[in-house]
């Protein structure tokens, strides 16, 4: 069971249309994000998930980058969507509580603006899920909204959270990363 309010899910159910029409496509991405992302996937070699994936245009990206890309994703429209846009890549409706890989098989998770709806008392827990499945050596790349103070904010779709960088990396490195690097 995910940590994730219902709330999400349904939340993002009912805008997926418009989601997908706003921001489903790798061209709708920051240049900035895109070049990011890009240099964090030629670091790795091997699997790696798109934890979140939406309507799969992250996990495209990473596969064009050489990449066995998989997504996951609690929206089942989104999921349809990215299979039926991308249907030489794997996508699944789960969670990333309970990451169907075994442990250290993954080259990398991309978690891009996907965990910002996790309670903070939740991330923790999320954050060690993904260090579980990423080997020795892999690496986890994180999006997410950064502020001066921890605090909730009405997200066009439903509740999130703002993070100062620093909060956020001790709970990273506190699941067992080590942190090369931020940008804001």
């Amino acid at each position: 069971m995910t940590n994730i309010p219902k709330t999400v899910e349904s939340s993002y159910s009912k805008l997926s249309d418009k989601y997908v029409e706003i921001a489903g496509t790798i061209s709708q991405t920051h240049p900035s994000d895109r070049a990011l992302v890009s240099t964090w996937a030629e670091s790795l070699a091997g699997p790696v998930l798109d934890a979140g994936s939406g309507p799969g245009q992250w996990t495209n990206f990473l596969a064009q980058h050489g990449l066995d890309a998989h997504g996951i994703d609690l929206v089942p429209e989104f999921v349809e969507h990215a299979k039926a846009t991308y249907p030489d890549l794997t996508f699944e409706v789960g969670s990333f509580d309970a990451i169907d890989a075994q442990t250290g098989s993954l080259s990398g998770v991309l978690t891009w603006y996907t965990t910002i709806h996790h309670q903070p008392k939740d991330l923790p827990a999320v954050l060690a899920e993904f260090a579980r499945v990423i080997r020795p050596g892999g690496g986890l790349l994180v999006g997410f909204f950064e502020w001066p103070d921890l605090e909730p904010f009405e997200h066009v779709v439903t509740q999130a959270y703002r993070w100062p960088m620093g909060q956020l990396r001790e709970l990273i490195e506190d699941a067992g990363f080590d942190t090369l690097e931020t940008r804001t």
